[in-house]
């Protein structure tokens, strides 16, 4: 639900006034929890937690299977209740809130035994020998989750299952723009036989998430802006809890001038536009070689004739409404910067006139540079920002002439020199004849360099970043300690010998390692 107001309430908790961003009609009443609601909920989680931990990681994945099946059973519904909330292409609520959780809840249940089983590691060094080293993954305890509206089920979904499955209890917050299709991920959850207080949504606002935030959980998950995620460090700083922070980007394409220019004028479209541009991974600056640019601009304006908007194309819909009407005003903002700054505007840059709701034309837009907002800031909306670059090393140096770091991606036939660009790429992941999909690959860590976050999500990595990996160092032979006081010159002099020999007279210290 795009818009939401304050409006007077009779009690403590604040009421918000929401409205659909594709009619702008009133959909009804969100009250949002408070700091008492918050702190009855991490007390619940906190007291149903250790029976949690307790059960078999293979039961907690039957309940992730289960989610699973459900999800596939209730798309309809799923679909239905984002598309109201957020007024995104029914196609792109498929992609994004059906078949990525799917995907991820298939992987994780599959994985998520072996990713935490205790692990037996070498222990190097002649200390090998009297020691054994096992290590533990321990659940943190309770977890906070604090998740946007671009994708307001889909992010609940997949990181509130890596912490469960990892044996932590959640508490999670989605946007107070997208509060019911957040709440869906409870809902299916528990349907599945997840226990009452292991996961609780909570309805609310910014007060909301602060109130998680600085209420004794364990760690903190946040996905948002670089404002309020510079706030939640702070707040998880000042409280020794780690944290992961995804903060947004400001992603770069890269046109070489061997690329299959049909397709990259495609995944210019799809990586500018899905979810109405409101995508964290989203392109938002292509810069093309010299060379293909106006082929690759004429490809672009030809495919963007086709392109559909409007809830009265159902299916058919490409771009649908922008999700929040603050959004709005950042995209309208930036465009008219450009605009100011001498940038020429192919098509759109304005609102659509015959829709009533909160739609943004597809737009293009070229003589662009990095004067410009819209080149420098995350616009988040259906935009295509296209500059000529003499090279592919000028494409790259623009590319990494920002302060975002999230993603991007690099378009040319010869694989090997996607290859080497993607990696020169000053971002958590880049893709190589595709738009950014790392997101919708399970076993892809995920996270942002510079003002993206902090921490990386998904994978071995992000269920395992959930727990804490403890060392045991187990004694093997017993007996008598070896280094017993009382200390004594003879005991130092016999350790200098041993240093002497494992490092400096023999090669054993090299092959014990």
């Amino acid at each position: 639900m795009a818009i939401y107001e304050p409006i007077e309430s009779t009690d403590s908790r604040r009421h918000l006034q929401l409205r659909s961003p594709v009619t702008l009609e009133p959909t009804g009443e969100l009250v949002c929890a408070n700091a008492e609601d918050v702190a009855e909920a991490i007390a619940r989680a906190r007291r149903a937690q250790p029976a949690w931990a307790a059960t078999p990681i293979r039961e907690r994945a039957k309940i992730a299977e289960r989610a699973l099946q459900l999800v596939l059973e209730r798309q309809d519904e799923i679909i239905d209740t984002v598309v109201a909330e957020t007024g995104k292409a029914r196609t792109d609520a498929m992609s994004m809130e059906i078949f990525s959780v799917a995907d991820s809840l298939c992987y994780y249940a599959k994985n998520a035994e072996q990713f935490l089983k205790p692990r037996k590691r070498k222990v190097p060094g002649i200390i090998g020998i009297a020691k054994q080293l096992r290590i533990v993954y321990k659940p943190l305890g309770v977890v906070g989750l604090i998740t946007p509206w671009n994708g307001p089920f889909v992010l609940v979904m997949n990181q509130a299952v890596q912490a469960l499955l990892a044996g932590n209890t959640v508490v999670a917050k989605g946007s107070e723009v997208t509060p019911y299709s957040a709440r869906l991920a409870e809902t299916i959850l528990r349907d599945a036989g997840l226990p009452e207080g292991v996961l609780q949504v909570l309805l609310g606002d910014g007060d909301t998430g602060a109130a998680i935030v600085r209420g004794g959980v364990d760690k903190v998950s946040f996905t948002g802006s670089v404002a309020t995620g510079r706030k939640v460090a702070e707040a998880c700083a000042s409280q020794l809890i780690p944290c992961t922070l995804e903060l947004g980007g400001n992603d770069a394409m890269i046109v070489c001038a061997d690329a299959d220019l049909d397709r990259a004028a495609d995944g210019a479209w799809l990586g500018s536009c899905m979810n109405t541009g409101h995508y964290c991974c989203g392109t938002e600056r292509i810069y093309v070689v010299a060379s293909v640019y106006d082929e690759f601009l004429r490809r672009v304006l030809d495919k963007g004739k086709q392109v559909k908007q409007g809830s009265q194309h159902g299916w058919e819909e490409d771009v649908g409404a922008v999700f929040w009407d603050r959004q709005m005003a950042i995209i309208e903002a930036h465009v008219e910067d450009a605009r100011a700054k001498g940038a020429t505007i192919h098509m759109g840059g304005r609102r659509n006139p015959d829709l009533p709701g909160l739609y943004y034309e597809p737009t293009v837009i070229t003589e662009v540079d990095h004067r410009m907002d819209i080149m420098n800031l995350e616009t988040f909306g259906p935009i295509l920002c296209i500059q000529k670059v003499a090279s592919e090393e000028e494409a790259l140096q623009l590319a990494n002439d920002s302060e975002f770091g999230l993603n991007g991606n690099v378009w040319t036939k010869d694989k090997e020199k996607g290859y080497r660009l993607a990696q020169a790429i000053d971002t958590g992941s880049c893709s190589v004849n595709d738009m950014a999909v790392s997101y919708g690959i399970p076993a892809a860590p995920f996270g942002g360099r510079k003002q993206s976050g902090v921490g990386q999500v998904n994978g071995k990595k992000g269920l395992r970043g959930y727990c804490h990996e403890m060392p045991i160092v187990i004694d093997r032979f017993g007996g008598k300690m070896q280094n017993a006081y009382p200390n004594s010159a003879k005991s130092a002099e016999g350790m200098r010998k041993l240093m002497d020999f494992l490092w400096r007279k023999t090669p054993l210290g090299k092959w014990l390692a």
